[in-house]
């Protein structure tokens, strides 16, 4: 694929990279080595990203995992998330209110002191969590991260919407940036309604993997152009498709800077020109 020239400082927030990709592409997702993930980024215009392990068996935990990412990272342009499970059903049903009330910990959950040691470890620059595949941390352990205040990148959608995230880790004091403006996949109701949740929480954000609609992009960047990151949602998408995404939008150039890297580098320090991971 051609390397695009655009002119544009693009760091992004929205990346994989799992420290066994010889696994099947079946277990992990599309499959692809830290040299791979450095080359398409260089190919996008990308100096920096942020990068957590996908998904792991249930039942293993992360701490591996995110030990080895960040070793993969170590002379790379990577920033390396933590990514933190918890046992905790994160849907709002009552079902799932009830369960939660006797919900303990195993030794494959997070807990705070591994927060306190992600965060004072300085390969490590913010959290990653997936609800709706590894649930939701306890309550002592979302305070732990409230605590430490580092970035967490959250997917949300259909099985942990924005309003359910915003009950649970929004007005906790730490930055909370909604993966693909929480509507994975393709919902646009559910990217309108984070949208709508910017105007009550200063500290939340979005990011741009796999936003499909123009409209929806270009409304939050209207709106709240200080909010909005680019994520490219690699390797599941070539981070060519979401820059060329970005740029093709009706919007000043100046929301353009703001999205690749601006806003980015306000939240997450580390991304900024001149700074080394």
């Amino acid at each position: 694929m051609l390397e695009l020239n655009h002119g544009f400082r693009v760091v992004d927030v929205h990346a994989r990279l799992d420290p066994d990709s010889e696994e099947s592409v079946a277990t992990r997702g599309r499959e692809i080595s830290p040299e791979r993930l450095e080359r398409e980024l260089h190919q996008a215009g990308v100096v920096r990203a942020v990068v957590s392990p996908g998904r792991r068996a249930e039942g293993e935990g992360y701490l591996r995992a995110n030990n080895a990412v960040a070793r993969m990272s170590v002379d790379r342009p990577f920033l390396a998330f933590a990514r933190v499970n918890g046992p905790r059903d994160p849907s709002g049903r009552a079902t799932a209110r009830l369960r939660n009330l006797t919900a303990s910990r195993d030794e494959s959950h997070a807990d705070p002191e591994d927060i306190e040691q992600y965060a004072y470890d300085d390969r490590f620059h913010g959290f990653t969590l997936a609800p709706a595949v590894d649930g939701l941390p306890d309550e002592e352990t979302l305070d732990q991260l409230a605590d430490v205040g580092l970035p967490a990148l959250v997917h949300v959608g259909r099985e942990f919407t924005p309003e359910d995230a915003a009950e649970t880790l929004l007005d906790r004091g730490f930055p909370v940036v909604f993966a693909a403006f929480g509507g994975y996949p393709l919902d646009r109701d559910l990217m309108n309604r984070s949208i709508d949740l910017l105007d009550r929480y200063d500290d939340l954000y979005l990011e741009t993997s796999f936003v499909r609609f123009r409209g929806v992009v270009e409304r939050a960047l209207l709106e709240h152009p200080d909010r909005v990151m680019f994520g490219s949602g690699v390797p599941e998408a070539h981070p060519n498709v979401g820059v060329m995404e970005i740029l093709t939008l009706d919007v000043s150039e100046d929301a353009m800077r703001r999205a690749f890297s601006k806003n980015a580098a306000r939240v997450i320090p580390q991304l900024a020109p001149g700074e080394q991971s």
